[in-house]
């Protein structure tokens, strides 16, 4: 059974399967009727989506992740309600489109070198015309035969410490936050349970929330991270970090959201 509320969600725009108009069709076919488009460092399928939703019963809250780091850590900080047309989050979101996709081209070259061959135009058309990123790349290996799955591409070539693994500007979360306060939004830590250690820090530096309710937490994990979003004012998100449909891929509304943390995003935005 799908949760009617899910606020992690990655489409076509960026590492996801699924275009924006899909992912908006599959919600109002599962009875998910909020949901916040997510995609990494860019916002560029949020028209679409919103355009689709129009009807269709389904709200769509306008969002991003932000890939942060901190001393080599992931840390991702997630956007809600932010304005897209805000000129300076507008110019930093390309300023990460263009960074990707000098960093897909150095990858694929690096393959050629290693005897993997891939086409550029079949890495680009992999995209959607979308934010590249390794996922595609390791699509297009798989498609042209040099491995067997995605992960064995991540784990013979595309992670880190792997021969075509390049390195990417990122940010951090102080920054990632501040830019998403920029653009009128809140900001939230995405599955934050590896990262909690950075949790006061970056409560100090404005952040909103916290997301408890993700796909890989059980019911200890997201008591405790409940617990700790009340004790710091913060309000609880959560979502499935969904990337499209495949086999044993975590579903669309997979994950129970509480009505109330929307009523609490909503009621946080507008202060």
């Amino acid at each position: 059974m799908s949760s009617a509320i899910d606020l992690h969600i990655h489409t076509s725009a960026s590492d996801g399967v699924s275009s924006p108009r899909e992912v908006v069709h599959r919600a109002a076919r599962l009875g998910v009727s909020t949901i916040a488009i997510t995609d990494h460092d860019t916002v560029s399928g949020l028209d679409e989506a919103l355009r689709e939703a129009a009807g269709r019963g389904v709200r769509v809250i306008p969002g991003v992740e932000i890939s942060s780091e901190h001393d080599g850590v992931p840390a991702h900080i997630l956007g809600y309600s932010v304005d897209c047309l805000e000129p300076a989050f507008a110019r930093r979101l390309a300023h990460f489109t263009e960074a990707r996709l000098e960093r897909a081209r150095t990858i694929t070259d690096r393959l050629g070198e290693l005897g993997v061959r891939l086409s550029w135009d079949d890495v680009l058309d992999e995209g959607q015309d979308g934010a590249i990123g390794r996922p595609h790349i390791a699509r297009v290996m798989v498609r042209a035969g040099y491995v067997e799955s995605v992960e064995e591409a991540f784990c013979r070539y595309l992670n880190h410490g792997q021969k075509a693994y390049v390195p990417r500007e990122k940010v951090t979360p102080p920054e990632a936050i501040q830019l998403i306060h920029q653009a009128g939004g809140l900001a939230v830590l995405a599955h934050p349970w590896n990262v909690i250690f950075l949790l006061e820090s970056l409560v100090s530096e404005g952040l909103d929330g916290l997301e408890v309710y993700y796909r890989d937490y059980d019911s200890c994990q997201q008591g405790r991270l409940g617990w700790l979003a009340r004790e710091h004012g913060l309000v609880a998100t959560g979502g499935s970090d969904y990337h499209g449909p495949a086999p044993g891929a975590f579903p669309l509304g997979g994950v129970r959201v509480p009505q109330e943390c929307v009523t609490m995003l909503d009621a946080r935005h507008a202060e």
